[in-house]
């Protein structure tokens, strides 16, 4: 059986992409997400030619990074957010992640139920995937889909993460500005993570202060306290200069619609420094890169997984391993030597 043949760049898939907003660029997009992550060798050639054609149609848009602590709302803010920028003309599309079973590797995928008004919007586009065990709960294929998205004219891309770990530093390299979300009763819980994650925040929500108003204030006051600090200590900027986007903390209610306006009135504001001194076009070239040497170790990965000649040494070193005759760091070299002097391995 032949591989099928790459996608050129006149398909009927790449021009309904390119298309009209409608339900066949809907389909179009649907269809590519899931070639994209599709794990067949053909149907990866044909997603590479597909992101090739696609890519000078991409990076119009802005992404926007949304994460937080399960329950702090993650996905009701972004239903406010997707209907108050829809309604000012805007088109959004929302990549979610789903945390996968470490058991079954399955997911709810439930991000169209949570945000049921705006998934049934003609302007919108949600697509959840599940991270698969994917470091730092980000699917594998997120950073392709957001291309899709963009080349189908959706001008502001959402991702949203897996709960806080590094699930931050995942979505901080794939997006223009990442949002954290934190809860007003954060208190004690909020050190053991400020140091961290406060550092790649560029913007911090405390969501529900309508619940608790003194809990949200006192809340507001220790993140900003540690923003000041943080910015002081490792900014390269001068703190005080209104030409360089600072990190704020805002008090909104994602239930109660509030705070939206304070909201996209602070992304505009950060967009608009961010591009004025060229900080978001070197973001973006660095994030390409780093993405480039992230799928190059993908593929190493999977190139030492599938060697015949280290597969036929690995249970032998792996006995040895398991029952202490041979260090894991060794094995590691003998491996990885294997690997090296496999004909495969060589440089054509």
């Amino acid at each position: 059986m032949t591989a099928t043949p790459p996608l050129s760049a006149n398909t009927p898939l790449l021009d309904a992409i390119l298309d009209a907003p409608g339900m066949g660029q809907r389909r179009a997009i649907a269809k590519a997400i899931t070639l994209l992550e599709s794990t067949r060798a053909d149907h990866r050639a044909q997603a590479d030619a597909l992101l090739t054609a696609l890519l000078p149609h991409s990076g119009k848009s802005l992404r926007l990074g949304i994460s937080g602590v399960p329950g702090v709302g993650k996905s009701t803010f972004i239903e406010a957010l997707g209907l108050y920028l829809i309604e000012k003309g805007h088109r959004v599309a929302v990549l979610a992640v789903d945390p996968s079973s470490s058991v079954s590797g399955g997911s709810i995928l439930g991000d169209k139920t949570r945000m049921e008004r705006l998934s049934v919007r003609e302007e919108a586009y949600i697509r959840p995937s599940p991270s698969s065990g994917t470091l730092g709960g980000v699917a594998e294929k997120t950073r392709e889909a957001m291309l899709v998205c963009e080349a189908a004219g959706y001008d502001i891309v959402i991702v949203e993460t897996v709960g806080v770990g590094q699930s931050e530093t995942a979505v901080q390299g794939m997006t223009d500005m990442f949002v954290l979300m934190q809860l007003p009763n954060a208190g004690d819980d909020l050190q053991a993570i400020k140091k961290g994650v406060m550092e790649l925040a560029d913007l911090v929500l405390i969501n529900k202060a309508d619940i608790d108003a003194n809990a949200a204030l006192r809340a507001e006051a220790q993140i900003t306290s540690s923003l000041r600090l943080l910015g002081i200590s490792g900014n390269p900027h001068d703190p005080h200069s209104e030409d360089y986007w600072h990190p704020k903390v805002l008090k909104i209610s994602a239930l109660q619609g509030q705070g939206l306006d304070a909201f996209w009135e602070a992304v505009t504001t950060f967009q608009r420094l961010q591009t004025a001194n060229g900080l978001l076009q070197s973001r973006r070239q660095h994030q390409a890169l780093a993405w480039m040497w992230e799928r190059i170790d993908a593929g190493l990965k999977q190139s030492f997984k599938n060697s015949p000649l280290v597969r036929a040494q690995l249970p032998a070193i792996t006995t040895a391993v398991q029952s202490g005759q041979l260090a894991a760091s060794t094995a590691a070299r003998q491996l990885l030597a294997v690997l090296a002097a496999s004909p495969s391995a060589a440089p054509p």
